[in-house]
This record gives structure tokens, C-alpha cells and sequence, in this order.
């Protein structure tokens, strides 16, 4: 199961790519990241430049996965995604800190081939009601028992956002089973508005 997630969030991140390249298309996003469809095709779908090839896009695409997942305060209440333009790096979602979004920019900066970072990251803002649902929901997720094995992971598979006690939910879980039961848990926290629920499932 460990080998299994050392690659979770770069699926993380392709199914944030994807997502975006339906909507560009003019056709309705995909209900939420991460990944339908293997990476490699979207990247190559997406990733349209006369300056660069596809293969030289696919390198930096993966290069900039590896500098987001490396960051060292990127957890489990931040969900950051993006896209390719050439050689530009479009970044977006949500992140909790107000540092990690310029963490974030410069990180991508320095990887070789990316020529200009925008950055699109939304700081979420703060609040004693939203910090507590997340952090209850984050117990309610990672404490129960069917999906405790999600938890104590290098990069958590399973994201809470939340913005004025609306959850969204995105990452990777391994059954249709486990993304109900994450629904449900989120459900039963206390003054949570609404949960949306943008997991996919992603077999081990």
C-alpha cells in the first residue's frame, strides 16, 4: 500500500490538469480533481505549443508536480493544482497559509524550462468556525476505521477544503465505497454547510 501512494498526489495534480482542459474546450469540468484518465494523455491533449515539444512539456510537467509535492508545508487543508501554457505555469486552488502561495511560486520558478509562473492560488480565508470543521473533519475521515488506512501518509490522498463551512473533498481513494463513506463522514461534522465531493477513485 506504501509504494502505492508515493504517487498519489502527482495524480492529484494530473487530474487538476484535466480537469482544466475540459473546461478550456467549452465542455463541463470534470466534477472535480483528481484523475479520470492516465496522465500522459492529457498532458499531451493539453499541452499544445509550436515553441515546445510535447515531450519536452511532459518533463517540465512533471518536474513542477515534484516541486509542489515537495513543499514543505503543503498538507492536507491545501489543494494546489495546474496548468500549461508552453512553457508557462498557470498555478490554482486553494492553500490555508498566506505563505505557502508565494511558496508555492517561487518553488515552480526555479524549475528548468519554465520560462513564468502565474499565480492563480487562492488564499482561503480565516475563521475559528472553518478551522474547526476542517480540522473535525479531517478526525472524522482519518480516525475511522474503513478509511484509516488513508491516513499517516507522506502526501494525505484524501484533501479537506473549506471556505464559509462549504467542504470540498478531492484527492484519491481506492473504492466507490470509501469516497461514500467520506461524504458521509464530512456530513455529520457539525455546522458543515455542504460537502462536495470531488474524489476519484483510483484502484491500487
Amino acid at each position: 500500500m506504501g509504494k502505492t501512494y508515493r504517487s498519489i498526489a502527482i495524480v492529484i495534480f494530473c487530474g487538476l490538469f484535466l480537469m482544466t482542459a475540459g473546461a478550456q474546450e467549452g465542455q463541463p469540468p470534470i466534477s472535480g480533481p483528481p484523475v479520470s484518465t492516465p496522465p500522459v494523455g492529457g498532458v499531451q491533449n493539453q499541452m499544445q505549443s509550436e515553441q515546445v515539444s510535447p515531450e519536452a512539456q511532459q518533463a517540465i510537467f512533471k518536474k513542477v508536480v515534484h516541486a509542489i509535492v515537495m513543499l514543505p508545508y503543503y498538507g492536507v487543508y491545501d489543494n494546489i493544482g495546474f496548468r500549461l501554457q508552453g512553457r508557462t505555469v498557470i498555478l490554482e486552488g486553494q492553500v490555508l497559509t498566506s505563505s505557502l502561495k508565494p511558496d508555492a511560486e517561487r518553488a515552480v520558478k526555479k524549475v528548468e524550462g519554465v520560462d513564468k509562473v502565474v499565480n492563480n492560488l487562492e488564499v482561503l480565508p480565516p475563521g475559528p468556525i472553518d478551522q474547526r470543521i476542517r480540522e473535525q473533519v479531517r478526525q472524522a475521515i482519518y480516525t475511522y476505521g474503513p478509511l484509516f488506512k488513508y491516513s499517516n501518509l507522506p502526501n494525505p490522498p484524501i484533501r479537506i477544503i473549506v471556505k464559509n463551512a462549504r467542504v470540498t473533498l478531492t484527492g484519491v481513494v481506492d473504492t466507490e465505497t470509501d469516497k461514500g463513506l467520506c461524504t458521509m463522514r464530512a456530513n455529520q461534522v457539525r455546522d458543515v454547510l455542504s460537502v462536495t465531493n470531488n474524489l476519484k477513485v483510483v484502484k491500487p
